[in-house]
């Protein structure tokens, strides 16, 4: 499969699929014209904002990303959504459900929703997202949404490779803001609460006003940027306005301070650094030796000749 920068260019949905797929190819003969098309894209990107957008399970992040996108399509941006599915440990497929709660969206010329498979990647997120954000931008969209699995290591994952992080909660959340880990918390820029209509309006208000509450004992990983916690309800549009309008502001001030290339700096050191370690891994696991070496220390741990300490030492002992 081959794509020019000129086809990526053009803005074509289908397109800019196959080349997502290229990317996410395991075979070896695509990653050659994967690692052209990447290199030929990158003078042309860097221009999207890019956010990450994730919350508890059932806290209606696909409605709500639905409601945002049709609302900078008005606005006239074209957006482009990353929706990360949790593949299966069992049979390894995932359901790819994110483009059938979005009819709206995903029918939309200027909209682009790209449900992957984390295919058991750490984090819950597939190790190609940061490549797909790239050719995204050489697509030409101007907001890139990444949605996550749900409330745990992959907030990490997508705060690093995110502009801010917007974190969504449902109402009556206050007991539930104890179960989540500080330092996710710590990394939201935007906390929304979801679902404010009809009975849940008092419950929304009260669950704000205890975030609130805890956010004054935390510190964003933006120190001048202040954490805000808004009411919506992506069910009815309302507050979604309110919303985009602080998140682009503080985007904005991101970029006019200089703190926006200066994040983006250190995003893709680390990404240098987690590429490296996925390529030892590789190389590791995929040596002669190291196979051979394993399969013997698993059979004398089996049979209760050796200890697990010991089972490694053997392993790493003739290891490259």
């Amino acid at each position: 499969m081959s794509i020019s920068i000129d086809d990526l260019k053009s803005g074509n949905r289908r397109t800019l699929s196959k080349a997502i797929t290229l990317i996410e190819s395991t075979r070896a003969e695509d990653r050659e014209s994967a690692q052209k098309l990447l290199q030929d894209a990158m003078p042309f990107t860097g221009g999207a904002w890019r956010i990450g957008v994730s919350g508890v399970p059932g806290v209606g992040k696909s409605t709500f990303i639905e409601s945002l996108g049709m609302l900078l399509i008005a606005r006239g941006l074209k957006v482009a959504v990353l929706a990360v599915d949790p593949s299966s440990p069992f049979s390894g497929g995932s359901i790819l459900g994110d483009k059938t709660r979005m009819e709206k969206l995903v029918a939309h010329e200027d909209a682009f929703i790209r449900p992957s498979p984390t295919a058991g990647s750490l984090g819950g997120v597939t190790q190609r997202t940061r490549e797909s954000i790239l050719l995204c931008e050489a697509a030409g969209y101007d907001v890139i949404l990444i949605e996550t699995v749900g409330v745990g290591q992959s907030e990490y994952e997508v705060a690093s490779m995110s502009d801010l992080f917007l974190l969504l909660m449902l109402p009556g959340a206050g007991d539930a803001l104890q179960g989540i880990k500080r330092g996710i918390l710590e990394l939201a820029n935007v906390m929304v609460v979801n679902k404010c209509d009809g009975d849940n309006r008092d419950r929304a208000e009260a669950a704000r006003r205890e975030i609130e509450q805890g956010l004054h004992y935390l510190q964003s990983r933006e120190e001048t940027v202040e954490t805000r916690v808004f009411l919506c309800s992506a069910l009815t549009n309302e507050g979604i306005e309110a919303v985009w309008d602080h998140t682009l502001k503080q985007l904005e001030e991101l970029k006019s301070s200089k703190r926006l290339d200066s994040n983006r700096r250190k995003q893709n050191l680390n990404w240098v650094k987690s590429l490296v370690e996925q390529q030892v891994l590789h190389r590791f696991w995929n040596d002669g030796n190291v196979q051979a070496d394993y399969m013997k220390a698993i059979t004398e741990l089996r049979s209760g000749s050796i200890t697990p300490m010991q089972a490694v030492d053997d392993i790493l002992k003739n290891s490259p």
